[in-house]
């Protein structure tokens, strides 16, 4: 990530360094593997950070292992755990405490959501409400409550959580997705409070980006979507990726925060 032009760095801020750099700092990036997760590991990584990624059993684990694999190589430490699970982050914990010692940043990246027209109530049934909200809102506060007590530890500790501006617009995959991303906005606002000052809490809030999360998303999707948003195109995994790296290499005096990765969408 360059944050300076190279005709205008000074010996204290060298061209293509990060502001707030991570050497020595241990990242976690639950639910990892999937295309924000994994360009948010390369982006932390980059900034000097040692990352450890969680993943779980699904259709797709295979080729987001591989990508994963191709974009860090042998810089990342992958580990099983579901965020739905409350004892597999336990295990999780335990097993970052014996091999790290520590842990200073938590991304919760996590998700889950299946398209079901707004205005289609009964196809919202209970079994998917239940689902949405396990994985989306309750699944990221159980990884905050499990890692907590090691953030704490770091005294510089910090946890960014994937929200979405479908949580103040209303508008997005599902009634219950929009729900649940309104449900961290607010986990956010109180856990800054309650977690300061040895924790920062931020979330980030993309609009729509370019990849595989939603079914039946594809290239004419996004052609259409784009002629809606201000800057004329829909984000990538590495916008929303850069966002999130930033709440660690450069807003270190932001907590309680929801930062918009939408190009304008939600004006």
């Amino acid at each position: 990530m360059t944050i300076q032009d190279p005709k205008t760095a000074t010996s204290e801020q060298p061209a293509g360094t990060f502001p707030h750099r991570l050497d020595g700092k241990v990242a976690l990036v639950v639910g990892g593997t999937g295309a924000i997760g994994t360009a948010t590991a390369k982006l932390l990584r980059d900034a000097g950070a040692k990352i450890i990624v969680t993943y779980r059993d699904h259709p797709k684990i295979d080729a987001e292992l591989k990508r994963l694999a191709e974009t860090l190589g042998d810089d990342v430490t992958t580990l099983p755990a579901d965020v739905a699970d409350t004892p597999s982050l336990i295990a999780l914990r335990d097993t970052i405490q014996r091999d790290f010692g520590r842990l200073d940043i938590l991304i919760n990246s996590a998700g889950y959501t299946v398209p079901v027209k707004h205005s289609d109530l009964d196809a919202l049934t209970d079994e998917l409400i239940d689902r949405m909200f396990e994985v989306n809102w309750r699944g990221q506060f159980a990884a905050i409550r499990t890692f907590a007590p090691m953030l704490k530890e770091s005294g510089d500790g910090l946890i960014v959580s994937l929200s979405s501006i479908a949580g103040t617009n209303g508008i997005g995959s599902s009634i219950a997705y929009c729900a649940a991303k309104a449900g961290i906005d607010v986990m956010t606002k109180s856990l800054a409070r309650s977690l300061a000052p040895e924790i920062r809490v931020l979330a980030v809030s993309p609009g729509v980006v370019d990849t595989e999360f939603v079914a039946g998303r594809g290239a004419d999707f996004n052609t259409k979507v784009a002629q809606t948003i201000p800057v004329g195109r829909v984000a990538s995994a590495q916008d929303v990726a850069a966002a999130i790296t930033s709440c660690a290499t450069m807003l270190t005096y932001s907590t309680g925060h929801n930062i918009l990765v939408d190009g304008g969408r939600s004006l």
